[in-house]
């Protein structure tokens, strides 16, 4: 019922910036969050950034003072700022939201994930 679809990415270059973007789509009534997600080789998923449909942004420690998310509510868009890349942010992104739907007559809050969007380390 709900779609994220993200964009954007490429390749880590030490100090370099990357943007990505996340739209979502579908019987959408709301959403509460959107979030960023990374998983690396061999670790385990991350949440490392998130912001509430009022805007308050949450990060991890990792990429706080280096990332920035951003959304547009209109557009039912999140944006994810990254700079000061380092290699170790080499990874799978994914984006992810707390969006209130349409289930037949009930209204329920899902959580949803895009389909991931590598970023690759320079070698």
């Amino acid at each position: 019922q709900v779609q994220l679809v993200e964009s954007g990415g490429g390749l880590v270059q030490p100090g370099g910036s990357l943007r990505l973007s996340c739209v979502a789509s579908g019987r959408i009534v709301n959403i509460y969050t959107m979030g960023w997600y990374r998983q690396a080789p061999g670790k385990q998923r991350e949440l490392f950034a998130r912001i509430t449909s009022g805007g308050t942004t949450n990060y991890a420690d990792s990429v706080k003072g280096r990332f920035t998310i951003a959304s547009d509510n209109a557009k039912n868009t999140a944006y994810l700022q990254m700079d000061s890349l380092k290699p170790e942010d080499a990874a799978d992104y994914y984006c992810n939201s707390d969006t209130r739907v349409w289930i037949s007559t009930y209204l329920r809050v899902h959580n949803y994930w895009g389909q991931g969007n590598q970023i690759t380390g320079y070698s």
